[in-house]
């Protein structure tokens, strides 16, 4: 989606507060015992209660509001029976339509106790994604989002998933710009444009380099195995710089994990 008038812009940052709010709502939540279908029933009642509803949901038949992904699962989690237990490393993807417009993001939780691994892991995930958020511009070349999470994931001593790309977003949920690299990649010619509406998602790894079928048609999983973070917000490129549109209506200054 390409950002035409303010209308439109207003619209995109109600359908953002909308899922940023219930993301976080969702993260407060979190605890061990509860089954990641109950989270999603809470996930589901936020966004009907805002009048938005659930983008998988509409767009693909997805069996749940929200995707929630546990431990191994790294991306697309099916909501169901299983248990959070302590220091489960819990990511949820909330992304929805209201009006005619979409709007999508996500973050990664950790269950208390966490192991320092893991903490450090989910600080340099959200650093990750704010490095290629301030990458954004009208006119600025798409490669260069890539190119600064790649620099920060090599001096940092981590991985990145290469098959897990950003996207384009406004009018549906996945639309073009389409395969936006959040790794580095030679052959993207592509640049920003005025008003240009995309997620910026890197999915940072202590080894995975790839996503995996699983055998349900929905979960993906890391390849080689190994702890998985992703962070996302929902972008628009201007002549200023980066507009973020996914901000909750209170932002909390709290690290990426649940209380303890």
């Amino acid at each position: 989606m390409t950002i035409s008038k303010d209308e439109e812009l207003l619209g995109l940052k109600n359908i953002g507060r909308i899922v940023a709010d219930t993301l976080q709502a969702m993260g407060r939540a979190l605890e061990p015992g509860m089954t990641t279908a109950e989270l999603d029933t809470l996930g589901r009642q936020l966004l009907e209660a805002s009048g938005a509803r659930s983008a998988p949901e509409l767009t693909y038949g997805f069996p749940g509001a929200t995707c929630i992904s546990v431990n191994e699962e790294i991306a697309h989690g099916v909501p169901g029976a299983r248990r959070i237990a302590a220091g489960d490393l819990v990511n949820i993807d909330v992304s929805a339509e209201k009006d005619g417009l979409f709007a999508d993001t996500g973050a990664s939780f950790a269950v208390p106790p966490v192991a320092q691994r893991i903490d450090r892991l989910c600080r340099d995930g959200r650093r990750a994604m704010w490095t290629g958020v301030r990458q954004v511009g009208a006119g600025r070349p798409l490669a260069g989002i890539g190119k600064a999470i790649g620099r920060f994931a090599r001096k940092n001593g981590y991985t990145l998933v290469q098959n897990l790309a950003s996207h384009g977003v406004g009018r549906a949920l996945h639309e073009a710009p389409e395969v936006i690299p959040t790794w580095p990649s030679p052959g993207e010619r592509r640049r920003m444009h005025d008003g240009l509406v995309f997620t910026i998602e890197p999915f940072l790894s202590l080894g995975a380099e790839w996503a995996a079928d699983g055998d349900d048609g929905w979960t993906l999983y890391g390849t080689p195995q190994a702890p998985t973070v992703q962070y996302e917000h929902t972008i628009v490129a201007t002549r200023r710089g980066p507009v973020v549109v996914t901000l909750p209506t209170r932002r909390e200054n709290v690290r990426n994990r649940i209380p303890s």
